[in-house]
């Protein structure tokens, strides 16, 4: 077919079709945000994953501050800042952390949690009215806090492990 009889779509065709995409693509992106929007209405009036029973948001934060909380109920010292610089460097804030390599481990008795504790003490430490789980968050950090403040003076005085 010659040149000259060749069809050409207009331009302004493919500015509609690049309009339509960019819009499609919008509206692929939204749909998602708009339903978690109407979903999470619809719990509002039960317990979720992203808060603690006791209402503290159910992640770092959330679980040195209700720690906090039970501390200042039972006359346990320590700080926010205290208690975030240790366990960055005990778990680097994995609740699910564990050394199978160390001393502890080698007896068989290894580290767990948020400050890496072992069972004896988190059994010997371990703070009422907070769960008996070694990995649960807050029973670790209170825990922990209690042990460090019963040999330490506070989570504060603790510098290196422990």
């Amino acid at each position: 077919m010659p040149a000259a009889a060749q069809h050409r779509r207009p331009r302004r065709n493919r500015v509609l079709r690049t309009l339509v995409v960019a819009g499609t693509g919008a509206a692929v992106l939204a749909l998602p945000l708009i339903g978690a929007t109407t979903a999470s209405a619809a719990g509002s009036t039960t317990t979720t994953a992203s808060t603690t029973l006791a209402g503290y948001p159910n992640n770092l934060d959330g679980w040195i501050r209700e720690s906090l909380a039970i501390m200042r109920e039972k006359s346990i010292p320590g700080t926010y800042n205290g208690i975030y610089r240790n366990l960055m460097r005990e778990s680097s804030g994995n609740p699910r952390a564990i050394n199978l390599w160390d001393s502890n481990a080698a007896k068989g008795i290894p580290s767990k949690g948020l400050l890496q504790v072992i069972d004896p003490t988190f059994k010997a430490y371990h703070v009422d009215g907070t769960s008996f789980d070694i990995y649960d968050p807050v029973a670790n950090i209170t825990a922990a806090c209690n042990y460090a403040a019963a040999r330490y003076g506070s989570i504060d005085n603790v510098n290196g492990a422990y």
